[in-house]
């Protein structure tokens, strides 16, 4: 599955690297692509898995910024 989501507050492009880089290390992640200009995170994982997978992005971008929200809509 593959889906777009906003982030609010998110810094500098240093901070879109890291979190790119902390997501796509969780397991089921196919692709991630975390865009400071944008605003977004696209993120393409496994179906069966997927909510979790998002749950466990959003604690990993908190880490990162903690500001930083992603709108789950």
């Amino acid at each position: 599955m593959k889906k777009v989501f906003r982030l609010e507050d998110l810094d500098c492009a240093n901070c879109a690297a890291k979190m790119e880089r902390a997501v796509a290390g969780i397991k089921g992640v196919n692709s991630v692509t975390v865009s400071f200009l944008t605003q977004k995170m696209t993120l393409d994982a496994d179906d069966e898995r997927f909510d979790d997978i998002v749950k466990e992005a959003v604690k990993l971008i908190h880490k990162v910024e903690p500001d930083c929200t992603v709108i789950l809509k």
